[in-house]
């Protein structure tokens, strides 16, 4: 009877240590990663979101994990999203993404957020200065004094607009100021109650599109030494043209800053995981269902990341001969 318990308890231990080994929940052994992957995007009518939703099938398909998109709040609820495992690859900007990892701006309060790296830059968030087509602005200067919306309190747009109006020597109190959500900010232009307001999106910006067919728009361009002021003091950005009739009452190109849009993902996801879920995005960038995935292109998939890459996601950059 001694060792018959004796050899029961010797198969219970292999397989408890089996089972330990496999990581129960997990998708390949010894690792944090999960049974499945969740994409956090950003609102259903953005660009974030069926975006995610075409990674998200690819990734199911070529990677060998499910991978499902999450609507969210976009860039800043996406990295504490990242933060609190509640998501493990996300949808961001890379100005965000610096201010998360250094803890400034609106992570003043979170602290530095190290449980993310880059998985790679997609394609440019346009910081776009709108208003009115018949507006006596015509340029950044001009907006001393004028009602300008910088975004909704704590977005990217709101940070952006800061250090635009800082290159020319302007802060938030030199303007009326206004935090309104683009939207809100679209209608107050058509009404005729504000001057101008900042947006980073990917253009053509349906907003502006509906408000060009509607009231009239400009779009006001940076200053090139302007632009080099911005870039050298805050690397992310990168100079961007906005190609002429982008918008109905826009005929003329204009110059202006991205940011990039990029992927993050968990730090703690394997290398192995990683690597296929990287492979699996970008060989697929021409089935993504829409239209902003043409702009993803290999060669600017490191372009603004000012943070870590995943060692994953390099070691497929590094196959491609990205640097």
């Amino acid at each position: 009877m001694k060792k018959r318990g004796f050899l029961l308890s010797f198969v219970l231990l292999v397989s408890m240590s089996l089972v330990a080994a496999c990581g129960g929940n997990s998708a390949s052994s010894g690792n944090n990663d999960p049974s499945q992957l969740v994409i956090a995007t950003g609102g259903t009518g953005g660009t974030y979101y069926p975006l995610g939703g075409g990674m998200a099938d690819h990734i199911t398909k070529n990677a060998g994990i499910t991978a499902t998109a999450q609507a969210t709040g976009a860039s800043a609820e996406n990295i504490r999203l990242l933060r609190d495992k509640k998501a493990d690859i996300a949808f961001t900007q890379n100005d965000i993404a610096e201010y998360a990892s250094k803890g400034t701006n609106m992570f003043q309060q979170d602290g530095k957020i190290e449980a993310f790296q880059a998985l790679g830059a997609l394609y440019d968030e346009t910081i776009q200065i709108v208003v009115s087509a018949d507006s006596n602005i015509k340029n950044v200067a001009d907006l001393k004094g004028k009602r300008v919306s910088v975004g909704a309190p704590g977005s990217g747009t709101e940070v952006n607009a800061q250090q635009i109006l800082e290159a020319y020597g302007l802060t938030f109190d030199d303007t009326k100021l206004q935090r309104l959500s683009f939207a809100d900010s679209a209608k107050a232009i058509q009404d005729g109650q504000l001057d101008a307001a900042f947006q980073t999106a990917g253009t053509p910006t349906a907003a502006i599109t509906e408000l060009a067919a509607t009231t009239g728009v400009k779009i006001i361009p940076i200053d090139a030494d302007k632009i080099d002021a911005i870039i050298s003091k805050y690397p992310f950005y990168v100079k961007t043209v906005v190609p002429a009739n982008t918008y109905q009452t826009v005929p003329e190109e204009v110059t202006t800053v991205s940011v990039k849009s990029m992927l993050l993902v968990r730090a703690d996801l394997s290398e192995d995981l990683v690597y296929k879920v990287t492979k699996a995005i970008f060989e697929n960038t021409d089935k993504l269902g829409h239209a902003k995935a043409k702009e993803i292109k290999m060669e600017s998939v490191l372009a603004g990341v000012s943070i870590p890459i995943h060692p994953g996601a390099k070691k497929y950059f590094d196959e491609k001969g990205v640097k």
